[in-house]
């Protein structure tokens, strides 16, 4: 019996390989990261990943996915191929003095750095730099993003790689009220327990 799931039959059957075929467009969707801009003078944050067929549709799904129940003053899309990582550290090691050297010796173009500096945490924007690629980008962050803070992983993205929020696109949000009532505090039940207990103590 033939199989009607296109995840089965798509597969070629086993010890046949004339069947082996080349995979059409749009078999498997692509992986795009997403970040987050949670207010203006907020950097962006990396807020997960998810599979879309292009990047502009990966960017309406992302408004979808992770601002449907709160407002957010932005968000961008990158193809996660598109990220260039840094090596991973553990405990005190910083993954800046792990960077190999970086010539600069062709025409610079912008990048976005995010550092990564508690595990378990997301990537976070700490700098735009203009460099000759991604490592010469991270060197340049690492000169220009001052303080004493450990950092565990980095990522370098070419601008012009991002599908950013544009002005006319902020409209997207404007049928998003904020949603209080999903709010435990917005329920004040710590209030409503002290009326309880003094209630209680008067009877």
């Amino acid at each position: 019996m033939k199989s009607l799931d296109p995840r089965v039959t798509r597969l070629p059957e086993i010890g046949n390989n004339e069947l082996e075929q080349a995979k059409s467009a749009l078999d498997q969707f692509g992986t795009f990261e997403v970040f987050v801009k949670p207010k203006d003078g907020k950097p962006f944050q990396h807020e997960g990943a998810l599979h879309a067929p292009n990047l502009e549709m990966a960017y309406v799904l992302a408004k979808e996915t992770f601002t449907r129940r709160f407002t957010c003053s932005s968000l961008c899309v990158v193809a996660t191929k598109d990220i260039a990582v840094s090596p991973m550290t553990e405990g005190t090691q910083n993954v800046n003095d792990l960077l190999e050297p970086a010539e600069a010796n062709t025409a610079g173009e912008a990048f976005e750095i995010y550092y990564l500096t508690k595990r378990g945490k997301q990537h976070i924007h700490v700098a735009s730099v203009t460099a000759t690629s991604p490592l010469h980008a991270m060197h340049l962050a690492k000169e220009n993003v001052h303080g004493n803070q450990i950092v565990f992983n980095i990522w370098a993205v070419r601008t012009s790689d991002i599908r950013f929020t544009a002005d006319e696109d902020k409209e997207l949000w404007s049928t998003l009220p904020e949603k209080k009532f999903r709010d435990a505090a917005d329920y004040r039940g710590g209030d409503k327990l002290n009326q309880f207990i003094e209630k209680s103590k008067q009877q």
